[in-house]
């Protein structure tokens, strides 16, 4: 059985990544700030934790790492986004999400990665999006904590080449997940969880030969 670590797994993305590792026979475990009691599986161990901090991350790693002495999957994926414009936006909006989008990322994999190491098939899955290769308005903080991101993934990937370790940018664009809570555009204007979730195992379960380094996701019809 696999062991998969996913930072944020309780709902949107995550959740949908915890349930694809799930179906396949992983033992998955998740952080939140807070678990989710209708979130349940044999193989599913939540963990509260708030990532954001250094503190929450100490204690979310060595849960696992008492636990466990392999950890075949990583995935990075908790983060959090405030709209505003970089010169109106609150004070306090950039090291939340530095802290929250990047930090953790960061951190995360540096405690986990002498039990990735252990893996006969390691993959580390840093969850970025278009904002780390795109610009927009009401961006600000949010676009460049993802694109520092992505530049941590990139120098991940060229610093794990050796140790036969995979690692994927994952960008999706717009999700319908809890951040557009509220919007009234219809369904069908966002891409899904489930997708990005299915095409994270796909670049799993390729040969051990090739990895997908960055799979970008938007809506059909393009970014909103």
């Amino acid at each position: 059985m696999r062991v998969a670590v996913v930072s944020g797994g309780t709902k949107g993305i995550g959740k949908a990544i915890c349930l694809i590792l799930l179906e396949n026979n992983c033992k998955v475990y998740t952080s939140a700030r807070t678990i989710d009691p209708n979130f349940s599986h044999k193989n599913l161990i939540q963990f509260p934790s708030d990532l954001s901090t250094k503190q929450g991350i100490t204690g979310f790693s060595e849960f696992v790492l008492y636990k466990e002495k392999v950890v075949d999957i990583l995935v990075n994926n908790v983060g959090v986004f405030i709209p505003g414009k970089l010169m109106d936006e609150d004070d306090g909006s950039f090291e939340k999400q530095i802290n929250t989008n990047l930090s953790s990322c960061y951190h995360l994999t540096r405690k986990t990665i002498h039990a990735i190491k252990q893996s006969t098939k390691p993959y580390i899955f840093n969850i970025c999006s278009t904002a780390s290769i795109t610009p927009y308005q009401n961006g600000g903080s949010y676009c460049i904590s993802k694109y520092a991101q992505m530049g941590f993934t990139k120098v991940l990937r060229e610093e794990l080449k050796e140790d036969k370790i995979k690692v994927s940018a994952v960008l999706p664009g717009a999700t319908l997940t809890n951040s557009w809570a509220g919007t009234e555009l219809p369904k069908d204007r966002f891409s899904e969880p489930e997708s990005i979730a299915k095409l994270i195992w796909t670049a799993y379960e390729l040969a051990d030969t090739t990895v997908m380094e960055e799979i970008i996701l938007r809506p059909m019809t393009g970014d909103i």
